[in-house]
C-alpha cells in the first residue's frame, strides 16, 4: 500500500464531499419504509444515481411470490461489481429499507435538511448512509489505481424484515461468492460479533362462551396467563448469563405483540403472543427454542382443554467471528483509530443484522460504516434520525483505506 495510493484516496475524497452529501440526500428524500416494504422504487432511483457516477449497476429483482411471503410488496436488490485485478473479492452491504417514520419528528423525514453539520431524515444513519460511504470508497480506490482484487456494493433492501431476501437471497441464488465483507455500522467500533433472536408465535385456542355462564366455555386468555407467568418466571435466571464478548451482556426476552377476544362479555376463545429471545454469541439457537418450547408446553398442562400451537417465525443465528475476520477487523481498527482521532476496538452489539447471512455462507465479515457514536446518539429507529457528515467523510476514508490494504496485500 503505497503513500500516493492513499494521498490520491484523501484528496479524491475530500474534492468530493459536496457529492457524498447530495447522494445521501437524494436517498433520504424517497421512501422506502418497511413496513410496507414498497422498495424497488428506492433500489431504482438507487441505481440511477448510481449509473450516473459511471458505475455498472445490476438488478436483481426478488420474485414476486418471495417478497409476498417475507410480508413485503416490492423489493430489488442492486450489485455493482468492480474487478481491479487478480486476488479476493470484498463486498460491501448496506440496506437501503428502513422503519417507517413514527410520530414525534421536529423535521421532515424525508427532508434530508441540514443543521449545524448533521443531516436529519429517516435512513440517513441506519443505512442510507453507508449507500455513500462504500460507494465513494469505491470511486476512490478507482482514482488510486488499485490494479488487485474486486470489490462488490451490495445493496439490499429488507433488512428491517429480516434479511432473507436481501443478502440471503444473493448468496443462496449463487448471485455473490465474496471472500470477505464489511456490512453497515457505525463509525466508532468494528463489530465482530453480535446477538442472535428467535421470534415465535403462541397461540392459545379455547372456547368461547357468554360472560353470564363461563363455565361453559374454555377461556383462553387464563391458559395464556399461565404461559406468560412461566416465561417471565424463566427470564429472571437470563440476568446470571453474561456473554464474554464485550458490548453483548444477557440473553433477554420480551413478549411484544398479543391480541385476542372477542368483546367484553364473551370468554376469550383465542389468543396469540409473540415473543423476541435474544441469543448470545454463546448460545446454540435449537437448544434455546426447544427450552422455550418446553416451558410452553409445561405451563398449559394445567389447562388440558385449551390448545397450544407454537411456530417458529424467525431464526437469526448469533454472528460469531470466522477465520480471517480478525484481520479484516484489525485493518478496520486501525485505519479508524487514526481518521477518528481515538481507540476503535471491535466489539459486540445486542442486536442482529444481516451480517449473520454472510456468515452463515461462510464469508467472514465485519460491521462498519458511517454514523456516531451510538445508535442512541443517532436517533436510530426515532423521531429525527441523524448524522454527522463529518463522521460520513471520516468513515468513507476509512473504508477506501482499509480496501487498499486487504485488496493490496492479496
Amino acid at each position: 500500500m503505497t503513500d500516493t495510493a492513499q494521498q490520491a484516496i484523501r484528496a479524491f475524497l475530500e474534492q468530493t464531499r459536496d457529492a457524498q452529501v447530495r447522494f445521501l440526500a437524494e436517498l433520504v428524500k424517497v421512501p422506502s419504509d418497511n413496513p410496507a416494504g414498497d422498495c424497488a422504487p428506492h433500489a431504482e432511483r438507487a441505481a440511477a444515481l448510481l449509473e450516473a457516477m459511471g458505475l455498472t449497476v445490476e438488478r436483481h429483482p426478488v420474485p414476486a411470490e418471495l417478497v409476498r411471503a417475507n410480508g413485503m410488496i416490492s423489493a430489488t436488490n442492486l450489485i455493482v461489481r468492480r474487478r481491479f485485478g487478480d486476488g479476493p473479492t470484498v463486498a460491501l452491504n448496506a440496506h437501503g429499507d428502513v422503519v417507517p417514520p413514527g410520530e414525534g419528528w421536529t423535521r421532515d423525514p424525508y427532508g434530508a435538511e441540514v443543521v449545524d453539520g448533521w443531516m436529519y431524515g429517516r435512513g440517513v444513519a441506519v443505512s442510507k448512509s453507508d449507500f455513500v460511504t462504500y460507494t465513494y470508497a469505491l470511486l476512490a480506490l478507482e482514482k488510486a489505481g488499485l490494479d488487485r482484487g474486486t470489490v462488490e456494493l451490495h445493496l439490499t433492501y429488507d433488512e428491517e424484515a429480516g434479511g432473507e431476501i436481501g443478502p440471503k437471497w444473493l448468496l443462496d441464488e449463487g448471485l455473490t461468492k465474496p471472500d470477505f465483507a464489511i456490512a453497515a455500522g457505525f463509525s466508532y467500533g468494528v463489530v465482530t460479533a453480535h446477538n442472535g433472536c428467535l421470534h415465535l408465535e403462541v397461540e392459545v385456542t379455547g372456547k368461547s362462551a357468554h360472560a353470564a355462564l363461563p363455565m361453559t366455555g374454555i377461556d383462553a386468555l387464563e391458559a395464556t396467563t399461565a404461559i406468560l407467568g412461566a416465561l417471565y418466571e424463566h427470564r429472571k435466571g437470563y440476568a446470571g448469563t453474561v456473554s464474554a464478548v464485550g458490548g453483548i451482556g444477557s440473553p433477554q426476552l420480551t413478549v411484544g405483540l398479543i391480541k385476542g377476544g372477542i368483546n367484553t362479555n364473551v370468554v376469550p376463545d383465542r389468543v396469540t403472543l409473540r415473543l423476541d429471545r435474544r441469543m448470545i454469541p454463546e448460545e446454540a439457537p435449537e437448544t434455546v427454542e426447544e427450552t422455550l418450547r418446553a416451558l410452553i408446553a409445561d405451563a398449559a398442562t394445567a389447562f388440558p382443554k385449551a390448545r397450544v400451537e407454537v411456530r417458529r417465525i424467525l431464526l437469526a443465528r448469533p454472528l460469531t467471528p470466522l477465520p480471517g475476520t480478525d484481520r479484516l477487523a484489525a485493518v478496520l481498527c486501525a485505519h479508524a483509530s487514526r481518521v477518528m482521532g481515538e481507540p476503535v476496538e471491535t466489539k459486540g452489539v445486542p442486536l442482529y443484522t444481516d451480517a449473520r447471512h454472510y456468515s452463515d455462507a461462510g464469508v467472514p465479515i465485519a460491521l462498519f460504516g458511517a454514523g456516531p457514536h451510538t445508535i442512541e446518539e443517532a436517533n436510530a429507529h426515532r423521531a429525527d434520525e441523524r448524522l454527522p457528515l463529518s463522521d460520513l467523510f471520516k468513515a468513507t476514508e476509512v473504508v477506501a483505506l482499509s480496501l487498499l490494504e486487504v485488496l493490496g496485500e492479496g
